[in-house]
């Protein structure tokens, strides 16, 4: 069909096609495929693989991949008369199972024909194949209904979003037990320690998928302005080219720490501030002006709620910038560094707002030490970003020794750190968790050989950990 098209005579044999012919062309997945969307024959070694793990990005036809391989597995395409498949379809909620794994444009529903066409049982929470295969729903958060149903094959879509998703895992694995049980992973990847486990087992094989490969399913102004926006980003690598995009080795913050707590919303909060950290000067080439919101839940951890830095701008804009996120989130309190430009902060502030409550913060170690005990409440789970912020994160993944990113200042992270110090580790901040706790909890979830810690007094002023490279 690739070769009639190139030489425009695919009209011509689709003309010649009975409507039984058609039907069937238009569902054999092996001739509209790309090469990276079919499965692999075998590992590296020949030996069959047991997992298939497709990273894609966004748009980049891994849905449909999944999808596909599902229905070969449930219609018997390669299955020499075995019994029929059962099957377990497991999405982050039964709501992703049934609106994208099932219902989807590229969902199970409408890739078969008819005569092959599954019965969707919603209340029975699974899909009925004329010859007998059974698909049930499953929700990854959810993960004790994976206790006790037996399958011979699975697919797990957007793994990279599950909560607890090792433990999803790992309960999914002990359902597999009839026959070989090969499972397929489609996800837009992100650095997760059990992700990474996964692709590195010997029995997994892996597929890269990039947004620009699916070009003719998508629309050119949405490839135009992604590829403008991100292209060499590593928001980009991952989101488009769906790649793992890995830590510094040197860096203060590691991104599955972030990756593992972000949620979508916040809980009630107690308190709310924002943090501002005013650049020297105000040209077109000077620092930006970090400027970042967070807040204290009812549950004792900080919540980043938003980075509204803004570049370059005159010191008027970035004040009311400042006041802008400060009405928005109904916040208590503004932090703003004074050791550049002293009284400067609070004259331009007076300017729009008379007798405004500003908290000035002012710096009197290295960027790298203050930063040092917000990093460490990253590692224990007790920061969490409500949504994402891609030009905050990128700097907090390169945020080095010298306390600059790429000889820069990093206004966005000292914003940040500001903010967190404020709500978790200043003499007002209240629930501060035991030394020996923390102690044991970063070491958990750092793991053996990631990095050096040393223990400070956490009801004080000084840092609650230390981290070191190493």
């Amino acid at each position: 069909m690739r070769d009639c098209a190139s030489n425009n005579l695919q009209q011509k044999a689709l003309n010649e096609l009975s409507r039984a012919e058609l039907d069937f062309l238009i569902c054999d997945w092996q001739v509209w495929a790309r090469d990276d969307q079919l499965p692999p024959d075998v590992l590296a070694s020949g030996q069959p693989w047991r997992a298939w793990t497709i990273l894609g990005g966004r748009g980049s036809g891994k849905t449909r991949a999944g999808s596909e391989w599902v229905r070969a597995k449930a219609i018997g395409e390669d299955s020499c008369g075995a019994a029929p498949a059962r099957i377990a379809l497991v999405g982050k909620t039964l709501h992703d199972v049934r609106s994208v794994m099932i219902g989807g444009t590229s969902g199970l529903l409408g890739l078969h024909r008819h005569d092959e066409r599954p019965i969707f049982e919603p209340s029975n929470k699974r899909l009925l194949w004329p010859n007998g295969a059974i698909a049930e729903m499953f929700s990854a958060d959810e993960h004790e209904a994976l206790r006790g149903p037996q399958f011979s094959c699975a697919w797990c879509d957007e793994l990279a979003k599950w909560r607890n998703g090792e433990v999803a895992w790992d309960m999914l694995q002990f359902g597999l037990r009839l026959g070989d049980a090969p499972q397929v992973v489609t996800t837009t990847p992100r650095p997760l320690l059990f992700l990474k486990k996964i692709m590195k087992d010997e029995a997994t094989v892996t597929t890269h998928l990039a947004t620009a490969d699916n070009a003719n399913n998508l629309a050119p102004a949405f490839l135009a302005e992604m590829t403008r926006r991100y292209q060499g980003s590593d928001i980009g690598r991952q989101e488009l080219l769906g790649e793992v995009v890995e830590d510094c080795d040197s860096s203060l913050w590691r991104r599955h720490w972030i990756e593992e707590a972000r949620v979508d919303t916040a809980p009630e909060l107690r308190r709310i501030v924002v943090a501002l950290d005013p650049p020297v000067t105000a040209t077109i080439n000077s620092d930006a002006c970090g400027i970042v919101v967070a807040g204290l839940g009812v549950d004792g951890r900080a919540y980043v709620l938003a980075d509204r830095t803004v570049q370059g701008r005159e010191v008027q804009v970035w004040a009311q910038a400042a006041l802008a996120a400060y009405d928005d989130f109904g916040a208590d309190k503004l932090v703003a560094e004074v050791n550049q430009g002293g009284d400067l902060v609070l004259a331009v502030i007076s300017q729009f707002r008379e007798n405004f409550p500003v908290h000035k913060v002012r710096a009197t170690r290295g960027k790298w030490v203050r930063a040092e005990p917000v990093a460490a409440l990253y590692a224990q789970g007790r920061v969490v970003h409500v949504g994402r912020f891609v030009a905050l994160e990128d700097q907090m993944a390169a945020f080095g020794a010298d306390g600059l990113i790429n000889g820069r200042s990093p206004d966005r992270v000292d914003a940040l750190v500001w903010a967190v110090t404020e709500l978790m580790l200043s003499n007002e901040a209240k629930g501060t968790q035991p030394t020996a706790a923390l102690e044991c909890d970063v070491a958990h979830r750092l793991g053996p050989g990631t990095f050096g810690w040393r223990v400070f007094d956490t009801t004080g002023s000084r840092s609650a950990l230390s981290l070191r490279p190493g």
